[in-house]
This record gives structure tokens, C-alpha cells and sequence, in this order.
């Protein structure tokens, strides 16, 4: 069974933590890593980018001048790419980028990258992220004390406390464990999480 540092909020390690073998302790797939990654930066892509060809912008409707005779290159319309205010190439155009991942995979990149953390020593628990009031020295001195400074940190439900806490601090990014994904996880050097979001992780992946 996987077994990771148990924390107090204060960064001191009061114990060890056992994690679940299916969970934690999941053969790295890294085919799955890295289709389910680019599947969510592609799916992230807004895709409104748009400019004009020569068929859409405005004027252009007259030969310049006469085809021979001038001394001139021959030209049809002063909407050509190659004049000032001329349509654009190969325009872009709004498309979708989005990519369908099936679940099954999703699952096996997400129990592969938490695996990985484990793996390498960088998942820390804190026994409760609970704070009075947002304070973001305690925070940092918390971060300090774990000798971490890029970490994703994973709570249970909402904290408003935690996340006032921790959100200008750079490298360091709190979400609730409902919105955990594959492409954070492997973003932060650090994963740390509190028991009750470990409970949810296992409860619901297993």
C-alpha cells in the first residue's frame, strides 16, 4: 500500500497516511497522460478566430488597370492577397477544436497521474486546511515549512478561506476535489491534499 507524510496545517508532519493500491498506486499509463492532456488544452481553445478572404472584403470590384500596355503586373482586383487591404490566405475561420476522450481513459490518465505524484514523492496531506480567517503569511509559512513553492492543493469542498489565502501567491493553485483534472496535476511540481478530499478521490475513482 502506497504511504505518504501525514501534515498539520502549521507544515509539521505528525504521521504517515495509507493510500488506496487502486488508486494511488495505479500502473502509469503514459499513452493515456498524454491523449487526455491535449484533449484538454485543445478543449480549452475558443476557436472565434476569424479574417477575410478576397471573396469577403469590400471593394475590388474594378481591373485596376488594362491587362497590357502599362508596364505594369497584370492584376484583376486591388483585393488580391498581395495588396493593402487585400483578403487574407488561407483565412482562419471559427471551427471546434474540442476532442472526445472516452471515460474509461480519463479515469486510467487521472489514477495514472495521481500514481505518479506518489511515485515520486511529491503528494503531501494535511490532516484539515481549515483557517479563521484568510491570511496568506501563514499560508506561505505553511509552504515554508513543507519546503514546497509549486503545488496544486486539493480540498474537499469550497474553502473561501484557504483559496483568499493562497490565490497571490505564484505557483500555487487551490481547487475543491470535484474540479481535479489530469493537466493540473502534472502542471504542479506538488500535489498536496487534505484527508477528507483523499477519502472523496478514493471513493469515487475506486
Amino acid at each position: 500500500m502506497p504511504i505518504v507524510g501525514l501534515f498539520n496545517k502549521e507544515g509539521q508532519k505528525v504521521g504517515d497516511f495509507t493510500l488506496s493500491e487502486e488508486i494511488f498506486g495505479f500502473k502509469i499509463n503514459t499513452n493515456a497522460l498524454h491523449q487526455v492532456v491535449v484533449a484538454q488544452l485543445a478543449n480549452k481553445r475558443q476557436g472565434t478566430q476569424s479574417a477575410k478572404t478576397r471573396a469577403e472584403v469590400s471593394g475590388g470590384g474594378k481591373k485596376p488597370w488594362k491587362q497590357k500596355g502599362t508596364g505594369n503586373a497584370r492584376q484583376g482586383s486591388t483585393r488580391s492577397p498581395q495588396w493593402t487591404h487585400g483578403g487574407i490566405v488561407f483565412a482562419p475561420k471559427p471551427r471546434d477544436y474540442s476532442i472526445k476522450v472516452p471515460k474509461s481513459m480519463r479515469r486510467v490518465a487521472l489514477k495514472s497521474a495521481l500514481s505518479s505524484k506518489v511515485t515520486d514523492n511529491q503528494m503531501i496531506v494535511l490532516e484539515n486546511l481549515d483557517l479563521d480567517a484568510p491570511k496568506t503569511k501563514d499560508f506561505i509559512s505553511m509552504l515554508n515549512a513543507l519546503n514546497v513553492n509549486k503545488a496544486l492543493i486539493i480540498v474537499a469542498e469550497k474553502n473561501d478561506n484557504a483559496y483568499k489565502s493562497a490565490r497571490n501567491i505564484p505557483g500555487i493553485s487551490l481547487i475543491p476535489v470535484n474540479n481535479i483534472n489530469v493537466y493540473d496535476l502534472l502542471k504542479y511540481d506538488y500535489l498536496i491534499t487534505t484527508k477528507d478530499a483523499v477519502s472523496i478521490i478514493e471513493e469515487v475513482y475506486a
